[in-house]
């Protein structure tokens, strides 16, 4: 037997759709509200009403009439023109209605009113011009985003056996891309990643750090050996860069058997963090050239094999993190700052790092940052059985000696 509301539409209850139609028209009603305070120039009209109120109170006509050119004046730098004319409008008629009542003469009545029209023209046009400006600002926002994630592509909260989290900051922050860069892929070799500073800034330096991640995202794939992607790199780079232009950069990699391979170029050493929250910095076992220089340098960079075990943490960055300086000159102390917001969740820990380092330089970096964090999961973590593999000769870092 069917329910009496499945019976056909006029044995369906009217009151739920009518209280959805009222919730949707309250909605745009509160919608629209919104818009139109937002819209709004509400300060400019408290100035203009301030100027009021001082003039009815003292009756000075020819003292308080002219600071009514700052409603309009100020409106130009909120508002739209159609504000700016609204009270520049408003500000006129309150002065003529002002002026008769203080019997202000009809000659210095008619010069504050032609200055207070004038202001409100010169403030309209200023205000066109500011929202043509905010609007190409806008577009070339929207290019830098779409390039950065051309160029720096999103990394994923895991990849292959590592949890992962990444924080970019532009020093230019309209352009919001710069000369930094940084890659984490999975290959048939392994997890491989790169962090790098280009030297220079803007456009070229964009070029540049495009060239060695096109570079490196190829060679990682194609090179079993660690070694062989950065030759691929340095080699594409003594192709293309100026004799003074160079790219320093930390090329890592994870092929197996629970050790991490290393090439420094010339790179701020990357930071270990150990299962037990000691914190210690790889330094490279001999200083390399920076990528770009290895003809004068006269020697190739050398390979690391790091222990990386279960609860380990590995921190790669750039300069502009660690040069940051605060009012009294003093660098920013990455290593402390690591060792007290060190967590299980790498991308809580990048967070603090990064609010912190703001902090520091009293809310605007001056050189471009980048923060790289892997951690390896603990077997209970992942929720696999621990794999069991033959020992492999690695070398110790001087780090961890």
């Amino acid at each position: 037997m069917s329910h009496p509301r499945d019976l056909g539409a006029d044995h369906r209850p009217v009151r739920p759709s009518s209280t959805r139609v009222a919730g949707a028209r309250g909605s745009a009603r509160r919608r629209a509200l919104a818009q139109l305070a937002a819209g709004t120039p509400v300060l400019p009209v408290l100035v203009v009403a301030a100027v009021l109120l001082a003039d009815l109170a003292d009756g000075a006509g020819l003292i308080w009439l002219p600071l009514l050119a700052a409603g309009p004046a100020l409106a130009a730098t909120t508002n739209g023109p159609r504000g700016v004319v609204c009270v520049g409008l408003l500000a006129a008629v309150l002065g003529a209605l002002l002026g008769v009542r203080d019997g202000v003469p009809d000659r210095e009545l008619a010069a504050v009113l032609s200055a207070l029209v004038a202001v409100t023209l010169a403030s309209g046009l200023a205000s066109v011009l500011r929202g043509r400006r905010e609007r190409v600002l806008a577009a070339v926002r929207s290019v830098a985003e779409t390039a950065q994630h051309a160029l720096l592509r999103p990394v994923p909260a895991h990849v292959g056996p590592f949890q992962v989290a990444v924080r970019y900051s532009a020093a230019a922050a309209e352009a919001r891309i710069g000369g930094d860069l940084y890659a984490l892929i999975p290959t048939p070799h392994g997890v491989r990643l790169i962090v790098g500073d280009v030297r220079g800034k803007g456009l070229p330096a964009v070029g540049t750090a495009a060239l060695v991640l096109g570079v490196f995202r190829e060679a990682a794939h194609d090179e079993p050996d660690l070694l062989a992607v950065v030759d691929r790199i340095e080699r594409s780079l003594a192709r293309n860069l100026g004799h003074d232009d160079f790219v320093t950069a930390v090329v890592a990699g994870y092929p197996e058997g629970g050790h991490l391979e290393v090439v420094n170029c010339g790179h701020t050493p990357p930071l270990l963090v150990r299962a037990s929250g000691s914190v210690v910095p790889v330094e490279p076992d001999l200083p390399s050239p920076p990528l770009g220089l290895r003809a004068l340098a006269g020697h190739a960079p050398g390979l690391q094999a790091l222990r990386f075990a279960e609860g380990d943490q590995l921190l790669l960055y750039t300069d502009g993190v660690t040069e940051a300086r605060d009012h009294g000159r003093s660098f920013y102390p990455l290593a402390e700052g690591l060792q007290r917001h060190v967590s299980h969740e790498p991308a809580r820990t990048l967070g603090a790092l990064h609010d912190e380092l703001l902090a520091h330089v009293g809310g605007r970096l001056h050189d471009d940052a980048a923060l790289l964090l892997i951690r390896k999961p603990t077997a209970s973590e992942a929720g696999v059985v621990p794999e069991v593999t033959a020992p492999a000769p690695v070398s110790e870092a001087r780090c961890c000696s």
